[in-house]
């Protein structure tokens, strides 16, 4: 008879491993320590974004907008976000993998919703799912907890609404949408969500929502009260091609390094001074030598 072996952390023990887990995330905000989350979408950027320390990778479903080129985030697919999620998964040694539910994979039924988080899981190696709205999601929620898969929710601006909300608005502004959003949160962390991303909402919301809870809030666009913050990559970078939204900080322009380069590497092509001896490879002397000797046979007896 076989036994499989596992290791039981010993709490008392010295941390063998830095990888972040739900638990590294609650004691961040039970010590007042700021969470820092950053989206990713393929193994170079996720591999320089967790060598970087960020604790949580969001493999963001914005991906449809800054890598796939499209108007909004709706059109993204499952097959597409898993192929992006696998890639992620590869590239990351310490942060929490965390991925997206695009629009379609757990709207139409509770049931949907599971077996489709249960393949971000299972087939991409995802720790935990993200997905958007607040008292429509609780069995759900409740659903994903009871099958070990661990949820991050979304309130405020939720961008799979962008038809229902008219656009991408602030939200939570009347003293009715405070509540609201105030009563879902507490909610969400009823039903057994760990986080939860407050998006586009006032700071004085977000700081009470962020008081109210056990769990971490994250933030993008809801100020400075929040456990942690998030931002897309591409918008810290540069890589978006549209005017970055007001609670963007750009630290980077990757834009202008990369159209530099590349007219660089043009400009050297069309002067053929690339590639140069040190990019070329050669032939050996011997080997040159009977290439010699042959073509010189041929031409004699040409």
């Amino acid at each position: 008879m076989s036994l499989t072996h596992f290791r039981i952390a010993d709490s008392s023990a010295p941390a063998r491993t830095s990888r972040v887990t739900i638990q590294t995330i609650q004691d961040k905000k039970s010590h007042g320590t700021p969470i820092v989350a950053l989206t990713a979408y393929d193994y170079a950027t996720a591999r320089l974004v967790d060598e970087a320390g960020v604790d949580v990778i969001l493999v963001g479903d914005s991906l449809a907008m800054v890598v796939m080129g499209y108007e909004n985030t709706l059109p993204v697919t499952m097959e597409e976000m898993l192929l992006h999620t696998r890639a992620v998964r590869r590239a990351v040694k310490r942060a929490m993998v965390v991925a997206d539910m695009p629009f379609g994979s757990y709207q139409v039924s509770t049931a949907d919703g599971l077996a489709n988080a249960t393949r971000f899981v299972k087939e991409s190696g995802a720790q935990a799912v993200k997905l958007e709205g607040g008292a429509s999601r609780l069995e759900l929620v409740k659903r994903l907890t009871d099958a070990e898969i661990p949820v991050m929710a979304h309130l405020g601006l939720t961008p799979q609404s962008v038809h229902r909300m008219s656009g991408y608005r602030v939200q939570g502004k009347s003293v009715a949408a405070i509540h609201h959003l105030v009563k879902d949160a507490l909610a969400l962390e009823a039903a057994g969500a760990f986080a939860v991303v407050l998006e586009g909402i006032p700071t004085e919301v977000a700081q009470r929502i962020t008081a109210a809870l056990h769990i971490p809030t994250i933030g993008i666009g809801a100020g400075v009260h929040c456990d942690g913050q998030i931002l897309v990559l591409h918008d810290l970078i540069n890589l978006s091609f549209s005017d970055p939204a007001k609670f963007v900080r750009r630290y980077a322009d990757a834009s202008a390094l990369i159209t530099d380069a590349v007219q660089r590497y043009s400009q050297d092509v069309q002067a053929r001074s690339f590639p140069g001896e040190a990019e070329s490879y050669h032939l050996s002397k011997d080997a040159m030598a009977a290439l010699l000797q042959e073509e010189s046979v041929a031409r004699r007896k040409a």
